[in-house]
């Protein structure tokens, strides 16, 4: 890492930031979740249709892609390069011809091979996708990884139930698990036992709790002590002798169980309480008493971690958002305290607090300054003070900020909306224009709410502005409305602004102007709304829960 900093947020194409900012074998975990070519207009990335932009530089929320000139491009590049890649690529293009799945596969292997060169050695990735691209994605990760270093197609079932139309129900999401080379790391995690697991495995119930019955003897007969007689029980009879679970006797009597016979360590055992007696039969077992702490090795196929529920305390308002459990699952497992973990889709932010939890740097890369600030807020609501990280790629002055108005107008708006904590407000077709932001605050009475209206403008501006704004404000029953602009107000804006009043708050026993207008520069400048302060709900998106110190248990079911 080429900064000093070591919780990195970055606002760029991922691809223009790896090769920029991220050195070789610096990166101990990936984890990626890239838009799956649904053809929905949901999730955060790339796509231009006619072909005369880069097609990671549009706006948000689509999950579309179109074979154009910036796909050719890339091929191109590519196949120049040679190897597994080129090759992979090429036949993809024979196979496929130039559609939508090529131009996805494009986009998504340089970044791959990328990623594979900021991987350290030690280093694992886990590539989160759905059904529809992950055959694809495997051979392509099999070329840039190598197939011998691929360990696991993890299934997460994301849903408990969906009809499918002529078709299985489809309900799971696929992550590629694959290593950089054969030294990567790995701890080995446990999940919790389920109800059903308990009922059917350790259905015996005593006072000293739960258990099942595990065999005290092994196959075959013997002629020393394991093939002696104890309580009367020959286990030659049966063609057995005797195997006793040493570990147990370890973990009670340390070492000197070492000196015992066997039918003393079986004695020892029924002392314990440890030897189950069959009201039929003669031949005992032993008592495995169920350990909470012991748990169930993880496994390739995830049941136990639920979607986000829509009333979950985690969900916060952005499309495709995954559980914190599930991150938290993969980071503990291919990762240690003080490794750095990278996302660079990282969307909502879920691998970076997940990661900030357990002690591991990270690097955050997204394309909209609509994740940007989401992340922002959420790492402040979770973590307050204790998450120091450097923001790299936001606009940090006005001529920076008019290069961004110039080169996306949308992108501008939602770094402007996010200097003031504000929810940007979607536009939907044929909707009410004027609003392009929203803050909700708590009125003087508990449960009523009032919200500040905002509307951002790149060009120029009059007072024809302002009495539109004034018209918005009446429209909406609103509070406040502020105007942001990048030039100065005029004197007939601020005569025009002036002419709105106050809103008054007799809980805060103050005034505040009705129409508000600020510049780029004054907000900049630490500038801010005037309004009650917020209390009980959060400005932009739902507010991020507290991490909790176990691993977050995720139960809620999607509804």
């Amino acid at each position: 890492m080429t900064e000093s900093s070591k919780n990195l947020l970055y606002y760029g194409d991922n691809l223009d930031v790896m090769r920029r900012h991220i050195k070789d074998e610096t990166v101990d975990l990936v984890y990626l979740d890239p838009p799956f070519n649904s053809n929905t207009n949901y999730n955060v990335l790339f796509a231009e249709k006619d072909g005369s932009k880069a097609a990671s530089q549009i706006q948000a929320f689509s999950d579309t892609w179109t074979w154009n000139q910036e796909s050719e491009a890339v091929f191109a590049e590519i196949v120049m390069g040679g190897g597994k890649v080129s090759d992979c690529l090429q036949a993809f293009r024979t196979f496929l011809g130039e559609c939508d799945m090529l131009a996805y596969l494009v986009m998504m292997a340089p970044r791959l091979v990328e990623l594979r060169r900021v991987m350290k050695t030690t280093a694992s990735i886990y590539l989160h996708c759905d059904p529809v691209a992950s055959h694809y994605l495997k051979t392509l990760m099999d070329a840039v990884f190598g197939p011998a270093n691929y360990l696991n197609e993890v299934i997460w079932k994301r849903t408990s139930a969906h009809s499918g139309s002529k078709r299985w129900g489809p309900v799971h999401d696929v992550i590629l698990f694959y290593t950089k080379s054969s030294a990567f790391v790995w701890n080995q995690v446990f999940q919790d036992y389920s109800e059903d697991y308990i009922e059917r495995f350790y259905r015996f119930l005593d006072k000293k709790g739960h258990y099942r019955v595990g065999d005290l003897t092994g196959a075959g007969t013997r002629t020393g002590e394991s093939g002696q007689p104890w309580q009367g029980v020959n286990p030659t009879d049966a063609g057995r002798h005797w195997a006793v679970p040493n570990k147990v006797l370890q973990e009670l009597f340390n070492n000197e169980y070492e000196r015992w016979t066997v039918q003393q360590k079986l004695d020892a055992l029924n002392n314990a309480g440890l030897i189950y007696w069959p009201p039929k039969g003669k031949v005992p077992g032993f008592k495995r008493y169920f350990n909470e702490k012991a748990g169930v090795s993880i496994t390739d196929v995830i049941t136990d971690i639920n979607p986000i529920g829509a009333q979950a305390a985690e969900r916060l308002g952005y499309p495709t958002q995954k559980p914190v459990a599930l991150l938290e699952r993969i980071i503990s497992a291919s990762s240690n305290p003080g490794d750095i973990v990278l996302d660079p889709f990282c969307g909502c932010g879920t691998t970076i607090a997940a990661a900030q939890k357990l002690g591991r740097p990270w690097i955050g890369i997204d394309i909209t300054h609509l994740a940007i600030n989401l992340i922002k807020v959420r790492l402040k609501d979770s973590f307050g003070d204790s998450a120091i990280f450097k923001v790299i790629g936001e606009p940090v002055s006005v001529p920076d900020a008019e290069r961004l108005a110039e080169s996306d107008p949308y992108q501008f708006q939602w770094w402007a909306l996010g200097l003031v904590g504000a929810r940007p407000v979607e536009q939907k077709k044929g909707a009410d224009k004027g609003i392009d932001g929203r803050i909700i605050f708590e009125g003087d009475k508990k449960g009523v709410f009032e919200s500040v209206i905002l509307s951002v403008k790149a060009g120029k501006t009059g007072s024809a502005h302002v009495r539109d704004l004034k018209g918005v404000l009446e429209r909406e029953k609103a509070a406040i409305g502020v105007l942001i602009s990048m030039q100065e107000p005029t004197k007939d804006m601020k005569i025009e602004a002036a002419t709105a009043g106050f809103y008054e708050s007799s809980l805060w026993n103050k005034k505040y102007p009705k129409i508000q207008l600020l510049t780029v520069a004054e907000l900049l400048s630490g500038k801010t709304v005037e309004m009650p302060p917020i209390r009980q709900i959060s400005a932009t998106f739902k507010k991020a829960p507290k991490p909790t110190n176990k691993l977050t248990e995720q139960h809620e079911m999607d509804v």
